[in-house]
């Protein structure tokens, strides 16, 4: 498989990280770089899927939009306090 190259410019305090402790740039960069589309692409596909849902049965209410809001920030305040 063809692998073209690509130039990365990283701040020095990272650059020193990754030479002191051996690690591999071209994988790494890899890995997250293939995360980051599939990420991108989730998100595309996400907001096609709610595009077709809105088409089909309309615009959500005011209630039902805010009733999603409070658990959408019921689950980001668990996952906060989570990752603390």
């Amino acid at each position: 498989m063809r692998m073209p190259r690509v130039q990365v410019y990283l701040p020095e305090d990272l650059y020193d990280e990754l030479k002191q402790r051996g690690l591999p740039a071209s994988e790494l960069l890899q890995v997250a770089v293939r995360a980051e589309v599939e990420r991108q692409n989730a998100l595309t596909e996400t907001e096609q899927y709610l595009d077709e849902l809105e088409s089909e049965i309309g615009e959500p209410s005011a209630r039902a939009t805010a009733q999603a809001e409070a658990v959408a920030r019921r689950i980001r305040t668990r996952a906060s306090r989570q990752a603390s």
